[in-house]
């Protein structure tokens, strides 16, 4: 499993990804966005998965994959 951390462009993007993820039963929580990491509405969602989540409509910004205490980007819109 891989901890991700999804950012996005707004707070109601943030809370559409945070239900659609929990509905198909992946384990998050929301959070504020770490420092190391810019982000526009300043909520993340954290969650831990095989592969990160890419979901259409819910104005995400970035999913970052925790590599050794470093956040890497995996998905860019």
């Amino acid at each position: 499993m891989n901890r991700y951390i999804a950012t996005f462009y707004s707070h109601f993007g943030a809370m559409s990804y945070y239900d659609s993820i929990t509905k198909q039963g992946i384990s998050a929580k929301l959070m504020p966005v770490p420092r190391k990491v810019s982000s526009s509405c300043g909520t993340c969602v954290s969650y831990e998965n095989v592969v990160p989540v890419d979901l259409n409509g819910c104005e995400l910004d970035c999913v970052y994959r925790d590599v050794d205490k470093k956040l890497v980007c995996e998905i860019r819109k």
